[in-house]
C-alpha cells in the first residue's frame, strides 16, 4: 500500500492541480494570442507550484522508495505531472536555465527514476497504460474534454498495437509454416485496423486549437537537475518497435533506427524494455519468408501465409501514413504555421525544430510503408519480391 502522504498527493494531482491547469487554460484560451502565457493567472501559478511543493518535500523527508515497482512508479508519475505543468506554464524554461529550479521535485524524480530503471519525468504509460481511473475518472493534466478524448483514443490505439505485436511474437517460437501463424497474422492485421479506426474517430473529435495551444504544451522537454529531457511520446511503448522489427520494415542495425530505440528505451517501463531488447535479436518474418521463397513459394501454405504476412504490412504502413499526413499535418503543422511558430524552439515534444521533426518522421513513416526510396534503407525490394511471387509465380 502507498504510504497517506502518497495518496493525498496522488489525491491533489487529481483534484486540485487538474482544476489549477484547467483555470489557466481557460485563461490563456481566452486571450488575443494563446500561445502566450507570461504574465496571466500568475497567482494560481504560484499557488500550484507552493501547493506541490509542499508534498513534495515531504515525501523526500520520508523517502518514499520501497513500496514496490507499482506505487513507486505511480509516484514518479505524478511527480512528472507537477514538473511538466511548472514548464507547460512557463515556471520553468530549460533555454534560460541551466538546472531545474525545483530542486526538490527534481530530486525526488532521479531518485525514483535511477531506482525504478525509468526517466525521470512522465512518461506516456503514465497517462496511457498505467493510468488508473477512480470511480471511471483517470489522472490527466486538466479537465478539458478534448484532453480526455486525446487520452481516450491514444489509450485504445496503443493497446491495439500491443495486441498486434502479441500476436506477431506468438509466431516466433511457431514458425511462418505453421497453420496457426496464418491466425496470429490475421490477428495483427485486425489489430492494426482498429489502431487506424481509432486514429480516424480521434482525427475527427479532437479539436485542432485546444490540442495545439492547450494539451500539447504539457509535453514540452524540461530539465529534471541539470539535464533536459525530451517529453512523452505516444509512442513510448514496445509494441509499435516489436511490430516494426518483426515484420522486417525496420531493422535493429540501421543507424538511424537504432538510435530511435537507444532514446526512447528509458521512456518505456522496464518490462517493455526487456521485450524490445530481446526482439533486436530475432530474425524477422520477412527475412523468414524470404529464405522459404525458392524452395517453397509455390507451396499452399507458403502462398497463404505470406499474403497474410503482406496485408500485415500494408496495413502497418497504412497506419504510419494516416499518423504522418492527418495527425501531423492537422494538429502541428497546420496550427503552427496559422500563427506563425513554425520556428518555436519548444513546438515539438522531441525538443529539435519543427522541419528537422517532420524530416525524421517522414523517414519512420517510409520505412514503415516499404515506400521506394534508395536513400533509406527501405525494404520495398524485398516486399515487391514476395508480391511478385504471389501475382506472377515468380
Amino acid at each position: 500500500m502507498r504510504t497517506p502522504l502518497a495518496q493525498a498527493f496522488d489525491t491533489w494531482i487529481r483534484d486540485d492541480f487538474r482544476d489549477m491547469n484547467t483555470r489557466l487554460e481557460e485563461l490563456y484560451f481566452s486571450g488575443e494570442h494563446p500561445e502566450r502565457v507570461t504574465g496571466v493567472g500568475d497567482d494560481i501559478k504560484q499557488q500550484l507550484v507552493d501547493e506541490g511543493r509542499e508534498y513534495i518535500v515531504q515525501l523526500l523527508q520520508e523517502g518514499n522508495t520501497d513500496e514496490g515497482f507499482d506505487h513507486g512508479f505511480d509516484l514518479l508519475g505524478n511527480v512528472g505531472f507537477y514538473m511538466a505543468a511548472c514548464r507547460r506554464h512557463g515556471i520553468t524554461d530549460p533555454a534560460v536555465e541551466h538546472r531545474s529550479p525545483l530542486t526538490e521535485a527534481s530530486a525526488l524524480a532521479m531518485q525514483l527514476g535511477a531506482s525504478l530503471g525509468a526517466i525521470p519525468r512522465f512518461a506516456s504509460a503514465h497517462l496511457e497504460t498505467h493510468n488508473r481511473a477512480i470511480n471511471g475518472v483517470y489522472k490527466s493534466f486538466t479537465s478539458l474534454p478534448d484532453e480526455r478524448i486525446f487520452l481516450d483514443y491514444n489509450t485504445r490505439g496503443v493497446f491495439a498495437y500491443i495486441r498486434a505485436a502479441e500476436a506477431l511474437l506468438h509466431i516466433l517460437p511457431l514458425g511462418i509454416s505453421h497453420p496457426v501463424s496464418l491466425d496470429l497474422l490475421r490477428v495483427a492485421k485486425v489489430a492494426l485496423e482498429d489502431v487506424f479506426d481509432s486514429n480516424r474517430e480521434l482525427f475527427q473529435a479532437l479539436d485542432t486549437e485546444r490540442f495545439f495551444y492547450c494539451i500539447r504544451p504539457y509535453y514540452k522537454p524540461h530539465r529534471v537537475g541539470l539535464h533536459e529531457y525530451r517529453g512523452a511520446n505516444a509512442g513510448d511503448f514496445a509494441g509499435i518497435n516489436v511490430i516494426d522489427l518483426l515484420l522486417g520494415l525496420c531493422r535493429a542495425d540501421d543507424p538511424y533506427y537504432s538510435q530511435l530505440l537507444v532514446d526512447k528505451f528509458l521512456f518505456m517501463r522496464p518490462e517493455d524494455q526487456l521485450v524490445l531488447r530481446d526482439c533486436m535479436r530475432r530474425k524477422s518474418l520477412l527475412a523468414s519468408f524470404l529464405e522459404e521463397l525458392q524452395p517453397h513459394g509455390q507451396t499452399p501454405w507458403f502462398r497463404r501465409n505470406v499474403a497474410a504476412f503482406l496485408e500485415v504490412c500494408e496495413m502497418h504502413g497504412q497506419v504510419a501514413q494516416q499518423h504522418h499526413q492527418q495527425l501531423v499535418e492537422k494538429f502541428i503543422v497546420a496550427p503552427a504555421r496559422d500563427a506563425g511558430l513554425e520556428n518555436q524552439q519548444d513546438l515539438s515534444a522531441s525538443g529539435p525544430p519543427l522541419p528537422v521533426l517532420l524530416k525524421g518522421l517522414r523517414t519512420l513513416c517510409d520505412l514503415r510503408s516499404a515506400a521506394d526510396r534508395t536513400d533509406i534503407p527501405s525494404r520495398f525490394p524485398d516486399i515487391q519480391r514476395l508480391r511478385n511471387m504471389l501475382e506472377n509465380g515468380t
